[in-house]
């Protein structure tokens, strides 16, 4: 049988130990099934030379800015709609950080928009690409049409919002990205 102080020198050992093996236990073996964001992070690319400016004169104004992207038709269905819809709310519920976010209508098509919806949504950048390669650099699950994209100032895209996605959600990833980010 052990004597007492031979156990409390057990005890203070264990008590001293199991920080140190909990701590190893948890970063090898625990992986943390929460996350903070709401939209998919995609392995940071940079979009094709051209895409934030230099030659045509919209793009100028995406140099340095947080851009919300979404790839449609110029016929634009209701989701379209809607998407442009939660596009320009988004952007105006950050209030004073709003001038660092754009909103571009990647149109995929030949068709062009009516006059009334451009009149509704002033202020979205449309781009015409002519080659397929800046389609070809948007990564969909499904179709291109179904996500809202988030490139940021540097010219990178970075995260894709899933379909009808909540306006709410993107709301808080943007605010905490203009938060804590030093560009744009």
């Amino acid at each position: 049988m052990l004597n007492r102080g031979r156990i409390k020198l057990l005890l203070i050992a264990l008590i001293c130990a199991a920080p140190t093996v909990a701590a190893y236990l948890a970063y090898h073996f625990w992986q943390p099934q929460s996350r903070v964001n709401y939209g998919e992070l995609i392995e940071p690319r940079p979009l094709p030379e051209g895409f934030l400016g230099d030659r045509q004169t919209q793009g100028t104004k995406l140099k340095g800015k947080w851009v919300m992207l979404t790839v449609d038709s110029g016929g634009c269905d209701a989701y379209c709609r809607e998407k442009l819809y939660a596009l320009r709310q988004v952007r105006l519920t950050q209030g004073r950080e709003m001038d660092r976010i754009a909103r571009v209508w990647l149109i995929d098509d030949k068709q062009q928009p009516e006059a009334a919806l451009l009149a509704d949504y002033d202020g979205t950048a449309l781009l015409h690409p002519e080659n397929t390669a800046l389609q070809q650099a948007f990564p969909a699950e499904g179709s291109r049409r179904d996500h809202i994209y988030l490139i940021d100032p540097l010219g990178n895209l970075m995260m894709r919002y899933p379909k009808n996605a909540d306006p709410s959600k993107i709301v808080k990833d943007l605010a905490r990205l203009l938060k804590v980010s030093r560009i744009g």
